[in-house]
């Protein structure tokens, strides 16, 4: 899926799952001390930089990603937000050694652990780059969120989501990942690990339809060669009708670590 498509998807993800972005955001906003500095470590478009960000009005904000296409729109998106002043950008491959970005108060890693090639010599630099007393907050999700409230269109999106399990575990992609065991080995004290399991039903954000539709299209992209072509087919003809549709549902699982720099 193409740059400019991703960053729409994960714009519509802080849209659509918003109470859920703005609770984790809260409890990490809570943690922190006043004037906090704060790295978000593969910011992609921004959300939870921006948030962070709009919820504590005397932070800075240092937002890092490989993607120049995605800071660009995260520096546009900040501008637009009036808090460019205390957001700032760094272009940077998070598996190379990093830049001196610290001293930090808060790290924040919202869906970006699974890409690193080590996530704990990732972690370990994360640990290196916060204040003593400094915390990490990590969001991971399972899979993409599902849509589909009809047996058959949910046992396809299960399909669909096994399939990129297995395409993201042969990618090296570390999902599922017993994160606790990692931040412990890069030196971090877990603190809390919360699971949240989300279901929205209607009446649902004016964007869900979008989101459902590019999660869709993502899957049938995802999936050429792996699932059937009824399969493909089936998701082809759900991804464009899916914005005519008022029986959607979304649900989503989500898992939140915290962890301290002792």
């Amino acid at each position: 899926m193409a740059h400019s498509h991703l960053g729409e998807m994960l714009d519509l993800d802080a849209d659509v799952l918003h109470e859920f972005h703005r609770e984790v955001i809260a409890w990490a906003g809570s943690l922190v001390p006043d004037r906090p500095r704060i790295i978000d470590v593969g910011a992609g478009t921004g959300t939870g930089a921006l948030a962070l960000a709009r919820h504590l009005p005397d932070a800075e904000v240092v937002a890092v990603d490989l993607s120049d296409e995605m800071l660009e729109h995260l520096r546009h998106k900040a501008r637009a937000s009036g808090v460019a002043d205390r957001v700032r950008t760094v272009q940077a491959d998070l598996d190379q050694p990093w830049p001196d970005l610290g001293p930090a108060d808060l790290v924040w890693a919202s869906a970006s652990l699974h890409h690193m090639a080590d996530p704990v010599r990732t972690l370990a630099q994360a640990l290196a780059a916060l204040r003593p007393g400094g915390i990490l907050v990590a969001t991971e999700l399972d899979s993409l969120p599902r849509f589909l409230p009809d047996d058959a269109g949910a046992a396809l999106e299960e399909r669909g989501n096994a399939g990129m399990a297995e395409i993201r575990a042969e990618a090296g992609m570390h999902m599922g990942q017993d994160w606790t065991a990692h931040l412990t080995a890069a030196g971090f004290t877990v603190e809390a690990q919360r699971h949240f399991d989300i279901a929205l039903r209607a009446p649902l954000p004016p964007a869900t339809g979008r989101y459902a539709q590019l999660c869709l299209e993502r899957l049938r992209h995802g999936l050429d060669g792996r699932l059937s072509a009824d399969d493909l087919a089936a998701l082809d003809t759900l991804a464009a009708g899916v914005l005519d549709r008022d029986d959607l549902t979304v649900r989503a699982t989500r898992t939140v670590w915290l962890a301290r720099r002792p």
